[in-house]
């Protein structure tokens, strides 16, 4: 799956791993003689650091704490081992299924929202560009017609994949570019239909009314869609991201989350936290501003990275 975090050069900031590293616990002898509080106390503030959560946080320590009493864990790679272990299996639990729905028949329509700022219009055209080299036909709807440099940079993402573009007058209903763009999408056969919303704030009751028509318009117009309704949160936010995303799953079935501005050094741990608080799975993370820098969702293999030697 290749590199999911984008390290510094020169080092300056230590890996997650580098920083646990430097606890009296990951001494083997401290680990055969048994886990003093004061080694648990500053694992647990690490993880917490690292935006894992409470939930998350206390079953990893009470796990480390068990294991190595038991005699379980007697080394640094066992430790590392367990702690991979917990992190893959917090992200396998409940809906975690990374895969993107599809239609049976027909477009996939492909609802993304989430705040200004998060990402969304970059992720759409890089979502358009994965799509587009696997051969399907791609339509991008410009549904924020409230910002004339959403919509601009949305057309320069559709150019550059080669994806269809349809866009609304500045100010036009959002809910109205999403029947254009389904009627576009039926005659020319796209395969795959992106919809940009506005970036609405969470705490705003009226967007969020308005983010809900658009959904029910389009479910009217082709039962069964959206088939996603994919969030967009910013990773380095932290514990905002679990607010943020609350809000809108109590305003929209949201069925998939993308986590951008993913840094392993810093706030990594908050894909965690988020995808348990919400039980969403995670579909994609983006590391960075290029094309390649959109990563299908693989908990094992973000385990691994998140805390990597």
């Amino acid at each position: 799956m290749g590199r999911l975090f984008q390290r510094p050069a020169d080092g300056a900031r230590r890996t997650l791993w580098q920083r646990i590293k430097e606890l009296a616990l990951t001494d083997v002898a401290v680990a055969v003689r048994g886990v003093d509080e004061g080694s648990l106390e500053r694992l647990e503030e690490v993880l917490l650091e690292a935006d894992f959560g409470v939930a998350t946080t206390s079953r990893l320590v009470a796990t480390v704490e068990r294991d190595a009493r038991e005699g379980i864990l007697r080394t640094r790679d066992e430790l590392l081992g367990a702690l991979q272990g917990g992190v893959e299996s917090a992200l396998r639990s409940g809906q975690s299924d990374p895969t993107l729905h599809t239609a049976a028949q027909g477009p996939t329509i492909i609802v993304v929202i989430g705040i200004n700022g998060a990402g969304k219009t970059t992720f759409i055209g890089k979502l358009a560009g994965r799509l587009r080299r696997e051969g399907r036909r791609v339509l991008v709807a410009a549904g924020d017609t409230f910002r004339a440099g959403a919509v601009d940079q949305l057309r320069v993402w559709a150019e550059r994949t080669g994806s269809q573009f349809i866009s609304g007058a500045t100010g036009r209903d959002p809910a109205a570019v999403a029947v254009d763009a389904l009627e576009a999408a039926g005659a020319s056969d796209a395969d795959v239909v992106l919809i940009d919303t506005a970036g609405r704030l969470h705490t705003s009751g009226a967007l969020m009314d308005e983010l809900k028509k658009i959904i029910r318009v389009i479910a009217k117009r082709c039962p069964g869609a959206p088939h996603e309704i994919l969030l967009v949160l910013d990773a380095t936010i932290g514990q905002n991201a679990i607010a943020q995303g609350q809000t809108f799953a109590a305003a929209v079935p949201v069925t998939g989350l993308v986590l951008t501005k993913v840094d392993g050094t810093a706030k990594g741990g908050v894909v965690v936290a988020v995808h348990e608080a919400l039980n969403v799975p995670v579909k994609f993370i983006g590391t960075g501003e290029t094309a390649d820098d959109l990563v299908p969702f693989d908990a094992a293999d973000f385990a691994r990275e998140l805390l990597e030697t």
